[in-house]
């Protein structure tokens, strides 16, 4: 599988996969490129309502121009925990935003839930966000306050009475049920027009039949989630390296 950076000449054939109405997968297969590769580029680049190559490429020149351009590191800075490559967790980082981002996210939303999931603690200030991620207080804000309504995050207060953003082992159950009430609630909309448009006629049946599939589904999600709830409170298993307790 090559690697590199995508050349023009693939990102002409990513925007002709995209016109054609073709998944990032079958683009990046015919690119012998990783999906992921082909779906952070869309993304990075107007999404696939708006992707254009030659416009990406020289953004991503660009891009790597200010790179070479940047300012060493402060020497002060300390290093990635647990010895962990500072330009894999970044490119890793991107990675998982763009999946974020496809799921409907904005892309500061999903950088902030992100920075979230890639901390070791689990949880973050507003302003050690703000650092980690390099973006204004008010960015950081506007994210969370969105985070926490759809039941991502939780805030709490720590033993000095700062605001702490979390997500912890139960979060991701939370979400999980929420889109699965979510889910119902289109069955319970969708079976309302079963009789105002007429039992028996075409547009009714076809309510209905969508009704009937969304509840399966709602009802698979949410038994799912209940059954693999102790999933999310598994601790890694400790090697002899890790030394005691």
């Amino acid at each position: 599988m090559p690697g590199g950076r995508l050349t023009q000449q693939e990102r002409q054939q990513i925007a002709l996969g995209l016109a054609d109405g073709l998944a990032y997968a079958e683009i990046a297969r015919r690119l012998d490129r990783p999906t992921s590769t082909v779906t952070r580029e869309v993304m990075r680049n107007g999404g696939p309502t708006a992707y254009r190559a030659d416009l990406a490429h020289r953004a991503t020149e660009h891009r790597a121009h200010r790179r070479r351009k940047a300012v060493p590191p402060d020497p002060h800075t300390p290093p990635q925990a647990h010895g962990r490559d500072a330009d894999a967790v970044r490119e890793y980082e991107e990675t998982f935003t763009t999946v974020f981002m496809q799921s409907g996210l904005p892309k500061m939303t999903a950088r902030v839930l992100v920075g979230l999931y890639t901390t070791d603690a689990g949880s973050l200030t507003a302003s050690e966000l703000a650092g980690r991620l390099q973006i204004s207080p008010a960015s950081v804000s506007k994210a969370v306050t969105f985070l926490e309504s759809q039941g991502l995050i939780r805030r709490e207060r720590d033993d000095r009475r700062r605001e702490r953003y979390v997500v912890d082992d139960d979060v991701m159950y939370q979400s999980t049920m929420a889109s699965a009430r979510a889910t119902a609630h289109l069955g319970e909309v969708a079976r309302q027009g079963v009789g105002i448009l007429g039992t028996g006629t075409p547009a009714a049946a076809r309510l209905e039949n969508i009704a009937r599939f969304v509840d399966f589904v709602s009802e698979s999600i949410a038994r799912a989630a209940d059954q693999a709830r102790e999933i999310l409170h598994t601790k890694p298993e400790k090697t002899a390296s890790d030394g005691p307790d």
